[in-house]
């Protein structure tokens, strides 16, 4: 059985999916751009201030489905350009206790609403 975990706290779907979906004993969290969910605007220019924006709507969709970072096993990171990793990896890892996920990351050619990146986590329910 499958449940789909929905918060205000987070930017709501622009497309035909869920924020979350929860089965399985799992929580599969969609992807996150930098979209602050008050405004439905795109949060700073440079990739520091978006990935914290990121791993904050991350953090309000994993608390809506009742889980947060210490319980996430794997997460995939999309980047505008790998020329932003350090200074991704850096607001990244803040957000992660010991042992952090298993994770991927890699360069894409566009994210939705032109994003510097984009990160979508799996995480124990």
């Amino acid at each position: 059985m499958k449940e789909q975990i929905v918060t205000k706290d987070a930017p709501a779907a622009i497309g035909p999916y869920s924020q979350a979906i929860r089965g399985g004993g799992l929580v599969f969290c969609s992807g996150q751009v930098a979209l602050d969910p008050a405004t439905d605007t795109l949060t700073g220019n440079e990739v520091r201030a978006q990935t914290e924006r990121v791993m904050k709507n991350l953090e309000a969709v994993l608390k809506a489905a009742g889980t947060d970072f210490t319980k996430v096993v794997r997460s995939t990171i999309y980047l505008k350009t790998m020329n932003d990793f350090a200074a991704m990896n850096e607001i990244y890892a803040s957000f992660f206790p010991a042992p952090p996920p298993a994770r991927a990351t890699v360069e894409v050619a566009r994210l939705p609403k032109d994003a510097l990146v984009e990160i979508d986590v799996i995480a124990l329910a």
